[in-house]
């Protein structure tokens, strides 16, 4: 074996195990997401946890995890900071130390995330270690920063290999934005008791103590975000759409679950989805993917 043959052996190797290290970051915090990037296709569904990874530390930090290992909230916010740094300047280098930002770094090159966009999540994590409430303004730019724009991120690395129209891509960032959007406010109500009890939070604007008309409210916004994700779904590659409609349909399982919930059990108990009920919603979405194609090619 030539020098660089074994070079570029011993870079493909490294570059495999960052990314194997990505997927069990995803494996280890979220069952729901881990489920549905399985029926991505595999370049696809790497990246995504490449991308996960990295959002999922930036949570780690902020949500409590810092402070269990014994760092002031001061100390906490540095290290956000550094780690914000860290991320931003992953892309311009091709070898790292640290196996997720490696993973991470190529994913960014190769789908060329927009660096204002990470840096707009990054901007929601560091309210996450001062601010407690929020009014609907901030509300709005908190949900832009920690999930729309996770959202828009990974359309961009469905679409690498596709060029669609500017209006047909215009339809898709709306769907991204809002699918991110939905997600994130039906997590805000599912981990209602942890945000409020264990971490002082109230992300709903003027909702301390939620009442089932507000929780109704809600649901209802949900519910138009992910129709409206939905609709966007058939402009999607088809090596995306599996995962995208898995995604989005177990999450409207445990919104469904949550509507048939009162406020007051999810103050005291986080509502989920079932293992078994999972599975079956992952058998379905190939097979609604298809569909979706065959519509799609009908137009």
């Amino acid at each position: 074996m030539n020098s660089s043959s074994f070079l570029h052996n011993a870079m493909l190797r490294y570059d495999r195990t960052a990314s194997k290290a990505a997927g069990q970051v995803i494996s280890n915090y979220s069952t729901s997401f881990g489920m549905a990037t399985a029926l991505l296709a595999k370049d696809m569904r790497h990246d995504i946890r490449n991308l996960y990874a990295v959002v999922r530390i930036a949570d780690e930090i902020v949500d409590g995890t810092a402070t269990a290992a014994g760092h002031t909230a001061i100390e906490a916010a540095e290290i956000l900071d550094n780690y914000e740094k860290a991320v931003l300047n992953a892309p311009q280098q091709h070898f790292h130390t640290d196996l997720i930002l490696q993973a991470y770094a190529d994913t960014a090159r190769r789908c060329h995330f927009d660096e204002k966009l990470i840096q707009a999540f990054f901007a929601s994590m560091r309210r996450d270690l001062s601010q407690h409430t929020y009014d609907p303004r901030e509300f709005k730019d908190y949900v832009y920063g920690s999930a729309e724009v996770i959202g828009l991120l990974c359309l961009n690395v469905f679409l690498q290999g596709h060029n669609p129209s500017s209006e047909e891509k215009q339809r898709l960032e709306h769907g991204a934005r809002s699918l991110g959007s939905a997600f994130q406010k039906i997590n805000f109500l599912r981990d209602l008791s942890h945000d409020q009890q264990e971490l002082g939070r109230s992300y709903f604007p003027g909702v301390l103590d939620i009442d089932d008309a507000g929780k109704q409210a809600l649901i209802a916004e949900i519910r138009k975000e992910i129709r409206t994700a939905q609709d966007a779904i058939p402009g999607l590659p088809l090596q995306a759409r599996a995962g995208v409609i898995a995604a989005s349909e177990l999450f409207t399982e445990l919104v469904n679950r949550i509507d048939k919930a009162s406020a007051a059990d999810l103050k005291n108990k986080r509502i989920s989805v079932p293992h078994k009920t999972k599975m079956l919603i992952l058998a379905r979405a190939v097979p609604q993917a298809l569909k979706k194609n065959l519509e799609r090619n009908h137009e």
